[in-house]
């Protein structure tokens, strides 16, 4: 049996990888803003922002449906989550995120989650008005995930996730699917030792269509014939990831524990980046947390041509955890993400589990 989880996780590891070479480790930072669907690699959930997914190898809970789906194999139960985020505060953008993880006995652990982002009223400008017409509209970002984890010993965790992506506004859409695999491999006396890999949204490229991309010319000067004529817009591909991680658990006396974490991350369209974080927790009723993302030019100013990522790096977080009964827990999270120019991200959220 243990030959069998051995060959499972290391064909795992070998598909990962093989897919990584044909997309992620394609992208380099000149070709930074030519993917599509970007609200993807935005942490919606709050506990995990708040070391900015620093501990990817060890996350736990729905979470983990953004940082390596592997980590929803450890849910006993049922959890429930919700998240705010203020994006980008000043901007008026919002993310709302809603999950749910459910074990199905020994056959593993379902869960559904869905994040939707919210950009307030934007004017509307024309050729002719460009200070605006006096009407608005709104786009519409929403990310359905899907995912099933499973155990297959107590060392070895895996999982994939599927992701419906849907983007629109009154005259145009995209629709399209995404994957995500993710392994996670506990060892230790005290299971104290955390390795993961995880590949991040693989899919087609995707195309927008609707009657925004149609308008009227016509092809004589008495305005006699008129046409409708559509234009072509040029596919793009998804923000592609491979993120490579450890952690390791210092459990001290009196339930007091310490965990340091970091990754590597690749991204196939930005600058690959290498987060480090720590989180202390006491008695599993408190938990700090930081984490930091280093990557080229990040100490540069915002207005250079080096730096080309408007957060800071540092994240900040907390988390309040409370037993309501011997099967029931709730937690409040904290996360602050710092950004230059605006006043940082700010997301909270609410975990139940029994």
């Amino acid at each position: 049996m243990k030959n069998i989880y051995r060959y499972l996780t290391v064909s795992c590891l070998t598909i990962l990888i093989g897919f990584s070479s044909l997309g992620t480790f394609a992208g380099n930072k000149d070709r930074s803003g030519q993917a599509g669907a970007s609200q993807l690699l935005i942490n919606p959930w709050a506990m995990s922002a708040g070391w900015n997914n620093a501990g990817m190898a060890s996350v736990k809970g729905l979470d983990a449906m953004f940082g390596n789906i592997a980590g929803t194999a450890f849910t006993k139960g049922t959890d429930l989550n919700f998240s705010h985020t203020t994006w980008l505060k000043g901007t008026d953008i919002s993310m709302f995120s809603f999950g749910l993880l459910q074990k199905l006995g020994d056959a593993g652990v379902i869960g559904l989650s869905v994040t939707s982002m919210s950009f307030g009223d934007i004017p509307i400008t024309t050729m002719d008005k460009p200070d605006g017409t006096g009407a608005t509209y709104s786009p519409s970002l929403m990310n359905i995930n899907i995912s099933f984890a499973k155990s297959f010993s107590n060392s070895i965790h895996g999982g994939i996730l599927v992701k419906i992506i849907s983007e629109s506004m009154a005259d145009m859409s995209i629709n399209g699917v995404a994957l995500d695999a993710g392994i996670q491999y506990v060892t230790g006396s005290q299971e104290q030792i955390h390795f993961g890999i995880t590949l991040k949204n693989i899919g087609p490229t995707l195309r927008y269509s609707g009657d925004g991309l149609s308008y009227k010319v016509f092809f004589s000067q008495n305005y006699s014939d008129q046409y409708t004529v559509s234009a072509r817009t040029d596919p793009f591909e998804l923000p592609t990831q491979l993120v490579i991680g450890a952690a390791y658990d210092f459990n001290f006396e009196n339930d007091y524990r310490l965990t340091l974490a970091g990754n590597f991350t690749s991204n196939s369209f930005t600058k690959d980046q290498i987060i480090l974080g720590a989180e202390f927790s006491l008695k599993n009723y408190l938990m700090l947390r930081a984490g930091y993302a280093y990557e080229e030019g990040v100490w540069d100013n915002i207005d250079t041509d080096e730096n080309t990522n408007i957060n800071k790096g540092l994240n900040l977080g907390a988390t309040v955890q409370a037993p309501l009964s011997k099967k029931m827990t709730l937690s409040v999270d904290y996360s602050y993400r710092s950004t230059a120019h605006f006043d940082g991200t700010h997301s909270i959220g609410a975990r139940i589990s029994f």
